[in-house]
């Protein structure tokens, strides 16, 4: 082993152990970090275990490592675009639901596998012919325009606590320097978080609002900053605990009377949400790529990327966690460090594991004020649709060739028109009534379309640029 070396950011590192453990384990709480604010959001909007989704953003890691020979540094967290999903089966988080939703994530996982198959059987420019930026950048488009109200309806539980937040995250984002521009969602979550708890602590009042006890600022019931039984659960956690109930993993579904109806239509509701990660999936490895020289797109392959990211969706859903996806705050880490070594992502692994065995510290982050999760979803959704746009552009989508305006006024359209008018389109097979959320309708109709029309015109790896255009974190 080389002797320590003593300056960062000179040249590449790809061999961590020769800075010394020490370093490695700072280098390993950095990746965390830089995970954790958008990893945990995930289980406050849905619902779902925060311990949990820990776990197995920790565990799905390894796997990848595991399945990547160990050759990629990725880190794997919470996905952001299964949150219609999650809704269109458990609108309010309701807990006898998300195993439904689990399901039918756990499923789009299967895609993953069968995905990567194709590309290790026929390569990856006839595969990405049927998922042209045509059809995925809409699609994205449409996933934080139809998350938006959610934001919204969290921000009015107190206004000024959520423009707090989202003005910590855009001056992070846009001014920050070194690690705080890295996490700026973290920051915005700690920051409105922090000056909520210290008001709540001097000047909060509990106050009765529909059957729920609020503890709000100055006896003003349009300054709601915790919940009391939120407070309560806090109080009453252990610091030593499982990350997971059985009774919330989707296996505790097949033990008692299961709805047939609702788990078919979680699967065709969620499925085609999938068509958007698995792009954004490789974007990342493009990105990655880039980042740390290496051609990752060949060696391991994106056979086995796709591989390790599907099997560690399936492995966190059926255990009740959110979907995994490669992050791409961790490779903005990469980049500011110089360390590409992916021992130092697997630290920050099992340090994620650690941290999910506290339940106290699950209640702290559930703890968090309703309106600083709506002030950061603003930001994070509107960016999602925001890099659906950037994924027509950088691919120079020709929006003069009627078939893709057509394309992408049915997607958008069917999406939004469907989310904000009837909520899904229900029809009976059956016994059985399937009910399909708009986005699934609209991921559906846009394929099928591009794959009738002619004039397809894209080709996959002709332009670097657009191959890594899609990236779901700020």
């Amino acid at each position: 082993m080389k002797k320590n070396k003593a300056v960062l950011g000179d040249a590449g590192i790809y061999d961590a152990r020769e800075l010394g453990y020490p370093r490695m384990l700072v280098l390993g709480f950095q990746h965390l970090f830089a995970m954790f604010g958008a990893t945990v959001l995930v289980p406050a909007l849905t619902g779902l275990s925060v311990s949990a989704t820990l776990l197995f953003a920790g565990l799905g890691t390894l796997l990848f490592h595991l399945l990547s020979k160990g050759k990629v540094p990725a880190f794997l967290g919470s996905s952001f675009a299964f949150l219609a999903g999650y809704w269109a089966i458990a609108p309010n988080g309701e807990a006898e639901l998300l195993p439904y939703a689990c399901f039918g994530v756990a499923c789009s996982g299967i895609l993953y596998v069968i995905l990567s198959a194709l590309f290790k059987a026929f390569g990856a420019q006839k595969v990405m012919r049927y998922f042209p930026p045509i059809v995925t950048g809409p699609v994205i488009i449409a996933i934080g325009l139809t998350l938006s109200s959610s934001a919204i309806s969290n921000c009015t539980n107190c206004w000024w606590i959520a423009v707090l937040a989202i003005v910590i995250v855009v001056v992070a984002n846009i001014w920050g320097k070194g690690m705080a521009k890295i996490i700026p969602i973290l920051l915005g979550v700690i920051g409105s978080y922090g000056v909520a708890a210290i008001i709540g602590a001097v000047w909060g009042q509990p106050i009765e609002i529909d059957g729920t006890t609020y503890i709000c600022a100055f006896g003003n019931e349009s300054f709601k900053i915790f919940t009391q039984g939120a407070l309560d659960n806090l109080r009453q956690a252990a610091w030593v605990g499982m990350p997971f109930a059985w009774s919330n993993t989707v296996f505790n579904l097949f033990g008692s009377q299961i709805d047939s109806g609702l788990l078919i239509s979680a699967v065709i509701t969620i499925v085609p949400l999938a068509l958007a990660t698995m792009v954004e999936h490789i974007g990342d490895m493009c990105a990655i790529s880039s980042t740390c020289e290496r051609n990752y797109l060949e060696d391991p392959g994106l056979h086995r990327t796709l591989l390790g990211d599907g099997l560690a969706t399936m492995l966190a859903s059926l255990f009740g966690a959110p979907a995994n996806t490669t992050y791409g705050e961790n490779t903005g880490v990469l980049a500011l460090s110089r360390v590409y070594d992916p021992r130092v992502i697997r630290i920050a692994a099992v340090i994620a594991v650690l941290f999910s065995f506290s339940p106290k510290f699950a209640a702290l982050v559930s703890l968090m004020p309703a309106a600083t999760i709506g002030g950061v979803s603003l930001v994070l959704y509107g960016m999602i649709s925001a890099v659906g746009v950037r994924n027509v552009v950088e691919n120079k989508v020709d929006f003069t060739k009627s078939r893709n305006v057509i394309i992408a006024a049915l997607i958008l359209v069917l999406s939004i028109g469907i989310a904000y008018g009837p909520g899904s389109i229900s029809f009976p097979v059956g016994d059985v009534t399937i009910a399909l959320s708009g986005l699934a309708v609209a991921a559906i109709i846009g394929i099928l379309l591009n794959a009738i029309l002619p004039g397809k015109d894209y080709e996959f790896g002709k332009d670097a640029q657009g191959d890594t255009s899609v990236n779901f974190k700020v």
